[in-house]
């Protein structure tokens, strides 16, 4: 009960800090705002090497993380 507890109040925690940085700074200040700014999303046509890097490690662990959640941890 008590991860529970956790995870529902981790939930409501987010839900607020992404609620509070819509009303007050727009997407800018959301998760996805800052996700698009640290993996330079839409910045540069031709991204170097490392930003294609760090970009595949996004997609990577998205992919990987989907995968677990729809496979109930077979993944």
């Amino acid at each position: 009960m008590t991860w529970t507890l956790g995870w529902i109040g981790w939930i409501l925690w987010f839900a607020i800090e992404e609620g509070a940085a819509l009303a007050r700074g727009g997407t800018p200040a959301t998760l996805s705002g800052h996700i698009w700014k640290w993996f330079a999303i839409g910045d540069d046509p031709h991204p170097r090497a490392l930003t294609r890097l760090r970009r595949f490690a996004l997609l990577a662990g998205l992919a990987w993380l989907t995968a677990h959640l729809l496979t109930g941890g077979r993944f």
